[in-house]
């Protein structure tokens, strides 16, 4: 697909004097995070890549730059009223924790489903937290009610060109650091962060080529921008770029300025965070590790690319964190669930134990099923979770089974 130039025929709500701007206005006041190479990263993708590792800021996500930027450019009337957003994420906590440190009063509403440790840290970022409706829209509206009733100032996620400015600092610093990276990989949800990192990577004449990732089961800007109607629906792992509208602005600005959208499956998002936890020692969202998922579901299409991608969060739950870190050991073998049909007699199970120990297999679980199985009285199931180093260990050790007899099979994770 041939990379779009920025257009002075058709001048956005964006430019890169704004973006500019707003990295002078907010400099100090947010962290200037590292961008860093990733080596092993590089060599299982084809691909040079660089990561930005916004999950470093104080609230863990980028949202802080354009909350801040925008935050700073209110006029006194509006500081003493105070502002309000809805959001149950990082928007959020970006929106309240540099209120509060400005001495600004914020609100945030959130639907009423919303996990208490989201409305927990983001009172004690020192915002007013309201609960309303059963959806984000419903939130959403009742926030812009509130807006008309009281004299705040609404403060949107990501459609408004002073929130776009911002978060494409984050860009701007990458490029600083790295000028050399000749493709931005941008997760997009509304499409504040692309279409702030588009406007950098197309000015003063840079050709980079701009690369969206959305999740499959949200594809929201890739239906605005085709004229597609696929479904926005589901439990996804990157649920901070779970939207099913993008903004109207994001939307002319994606269309203007971004190359190409790649939707990723719920799996590379899962193999993502985990990567990132195992080689890079650092803890991402799912919306966070969408880059890397593109990279890892279309290697031939990024191969011989020096690749920027931003690390947007690492707010993720640490219950659902394990759930993924264990289904890829899973996935990678190392972790199994063996489903064994013995004999119900004396030391059968002593037996089979035997060749897991003779393999250097460690059983964690074992589960017996008499009861519950279509086998003769006389039979039974057993499920054995084990640990291997890989999969050819697994392997080895099914086939050990076979030689002895053992009827095996995996229990395959979906």
């Amino acid at each position: 697909m041939a990379t779009k130039a920025a257009s002075a025929n058709a001048p956005l709500p964006v430019s890169i004097e704004d973006v500019r701007t707003a990295a002078s206005r907010i400099m100090g006041s947010v962290v200037r995070t590292p961008t860093l190479v990733s080596k092993t990263l590089s060599d299982l993708t084809g691909a040079t890549v660089y990561l930005k590792f916004e999950n470093l800021q104080f609230t863990a996500a980028y949202k802080e730059r354009g909350a801040l930027n925008t935050l700073l450019q209110l006029d006194d009337a509006a500081r003493a009223k105070g502002v309000i957003a809805a959001s149950a994420g990082n928007h959020a906590q970006g929106l309240a924790y540099h209120a509060t440190r400005l001495g600004i009063p914020s609100t945030i509403v959130m639907p009423l489903n919303t996990p208490t440790v989201k409305i927990t840290q983001t009172e004690g970022h020192g915002a007013n937290v309201i609960l309303h409706g059963e959806t984000f829209d419903a939130a959403y509206a009742h926030s812009r009610e509130l807006e008309a009733e009281r004299g705040f100032t609404f403060v949107h996620p990501f459609d408004d060109p002073r929130v776009i400015a911002g978060q494409g600092t984050a860009a701007l610093e990458m490029l600083e650091d790295v000028p050399q990276i000749d493709t931005l990989v941008i997760p997009i949800g509304g499409g504040g962060l692309i279409s702030g990192s588009a406007v950098v990577a197309k000015s003063e004449g840079r050709m980079l080529d701009v690369v969206g990732v959305e999740a499959e089961l949200y594809p929201s800007m890739y239906n605005r921008i085709h004229g597609t109607a696929m479904p926005c629906a589901g439990d996804t792992l990157a649920e901070g770029i779970a939207v099913k509208e993008p903004g109207g602005i994001t939307s002319k600005m994606v269309e203007a300025l971004v190359d190409d959208i790649v939707l990723v499956s719920e799996r590379r998002l899962e193999e993502a965070v985990s990567l990132l936890l195992q080689i890079e020692k650092t803890v991402v969202e799912g919306a966070g590790a969408a880059g890397l998922a593109a990279l890892m579901a279309e290697p031939g299409r990024f191969r011989g690319k020096t690749v920027g991608t931003i690390l947007c969060g690492g707010n993720i739950d640490t219950r659902l964190l394990a759930n993924v870190l264990l289904r890829d050991l899973a996935r990678s073998g190392r972790l199994a669930r063996l489903r064994i049909r013995l004999q119900d007699r004396p030391g059968a199970l002593f037996h089979v134990a035997r060749i897991f120990h003779e393999q250097g297999v460690n059983i964690i679980e074992v589960y017996h099923q008499r009861v519950f199985t279509t086998l003769p009285a006389k039979g039974l199931i057993t499920d054995i979770e084990c640990e291997t180093r890989d999969r050819d260990h697994l392997d080895r050790l099914m086939t050990a089974l076979r030689r002895a007899q053992y009827e095996v099979s995996q229990v395959e994770l979906a």
